[in-house]
């Protein structure tokens, strides 16, 4: 059985994700590392996430682990904790931006990045064999009630200026964020409006935060706040909207970033990274502004790669995973809104000018069913016209025909200079697909 994708472990609970599978991951995980060592363990707001904290906890207690629950925590706040001292691991349960019925785990290693893929091919490798986890619980488990608080420290201390007089709308998802962003926003001195920050176990992501833009549009309009900011449930991204409802996503925040770093010398080999997703206006805008871009797979933990390999600053997706390296070890959605704030705040930016730093390239996204991704791919046919097709757009379109990494479908999506070409490219390529290897 396949365990891990892009990010970690995820699925419904209670159906892939039982209390079980996770007690094995963790025993799995847990002969990975050095006998008795720290493994520190947070989750989001989900119900389900008690219940797998508990199991989880177990699976490392029977290694002879000592374990440390540190309760409700972004996903970037556990990373965080995991470069504290003795730390081993750090084991995040969440399902992100999925509903409540789904949950998820995610692991860090001591140096607050996720662990590499060796690593999870061997737990999954332990977990799927025969071994039984033992019976015996010969290790530890406390609580630690202000891990949370040496996390917004870090919050409040990686800017430095204060966000006085500025109005801010925020949508917390009913998730991880929901109890530390909006203090951290009035602790700075913004005047906060928030929403999204009630949650009940079962209400996350549910009609709020950064997959239901329409909820924070509505209250930065009704507020008359300057900014809004919505989360996805664990924190780890950020979506923002200006007060003419004008959506800033994680292109225009990774070009705002990337200027502003590259103008004040912080812009290591003034080179930026993102993944393929990233759209043509955002390669456009960098280009004008004198910056290299480097590009990856999807994923941000891919972007973190790079950003390690070539020893550079920034990187981050178009969904909103930000990854400024010298705060961060992944994409924290709560220091990337503030990182932006900062720069409204010291007028290196203007909040009108956040969504005008460059023009988005219309966009057309096709998922098409196939029997086989990597027979559609190989066609000598379909290649073709894949060549074809972007022969045709120039420098005024760009076509990216993908396989998904978790489902028999693959994606074609076109950008060009008008909605036409874009729709007719993307129109004749599933039609050709389809055809040849629909499912």
């Amino acid at each position: 059985m396949a365990l891990f994708g892009t990010d970690g472990i995820r699925g419904r609970f209670g159906d892939f994700l039982t209390e079980e599978l996770a007690e094995r991951v963790a025993f799995a995980a847990g002969q990975l590392i050095p006998a008795h060592s720290k493994v520190i363990i947070g989750r989001d707001t989900r119900s389900s996430g008690l219940l797998l904290e508990r199991a989880i906890a177990s699976g490392f207690i029977k290694c002879g682990h000592e374990v440390t629950q540190v309760g409700i925590i972004p996903t970037p706040g556990l990373a965080y904790l995991a470069l504290e001292p003795g730390v081993e691991l750090a084991v995040m349960i969440t399902a992100s931006h999925n509903p409540a019925s789904d949950n998820g785990i995610k692991i860090f290693g001591h140096d607050g990045m996720k662990i590499p893929d060796s690593l999870e091919h061997e737990i999954e490798s332990w977990v799927n064999s025969t071994a039984v986890v033992s019976n015996t619980a010969t290790g530890s488990s406390l609580t630690d009630v202000e891990a949370i608080e040496r996390y917004a420290l870090h919050l409040r201390e990686s800017i430095d200026t204060p966000l006085t007089g500025m109005k801010i709308a925020i949508d917390c998802a009913h998730g991880s964020a929901s109890a530390i962003a909006p203090r951290i926003l009035e602790e700075l001195g913004a005047e906060v409006y928030a929403m999204g920050n009630a949650p009940d176990g079962q209400n996350i992501n549910a009609g709020v935060g950064s997959t239901h833009l329409e909820a924070i549009i509505e209250l930065v309009e009704r507020s008359g706040a300057d900014l809004g900011i919505a989360h996805d449930g664990d924190a780890d991204r950020a979506l923002l909207v200006d007060r003419k409802g004008r959506i800033i996503d994680g292109d225009h925040i990774l070009a705002n970033l990337a200027i502003s770093m590259a103008r004040s010398g912080e812009l290591s080999a003034n080179t930026v990274v993102t993944t393929v997703m990233s759209n043509l206006g955002f390669h456009k805008a960098m280009a004008a502004a004198g910056i290299s871009v480097e590009v990856t797979a999807v994923g941000d933990r891919y972007v973190l790669e790079r950003i390690n390999e070539r020893h550079l600053a920034l990187g981050g997706e178009q969904s909103g995973h930000i990854i400024i390296r010298k705060l961060a070890t992944t994409g924290d959605g709560i220091l990337t809104a503030l990182s932006i704030l900062a720069l409204v705040a010291k007028r290196r930016v203007l909040l009108s000018e956040l969504a005008e730093v460059f023009t988005s390239y219309p966009q057309v996204l096709v998922n098409v069913p196939v029997g086989s991704k990597a027979q559609a791919l190989a066609d000598p046919i379909v290649r073709h016209a894949i060549a074809e097709a972007e022969q045709r757009f120039g420098s005024e379109g760009r076509l990216l025909v993908r396989a998904s990494g978790t489902e028999d479908l693959v994606r074609v999506m076109a950008e060009a200079d008008t909605i036409k070409r874009a729709r007719e490219t993307v129109d004749s390529l599933v039609a050709l697909i389809t055809s040849r290897h629909g499912a």
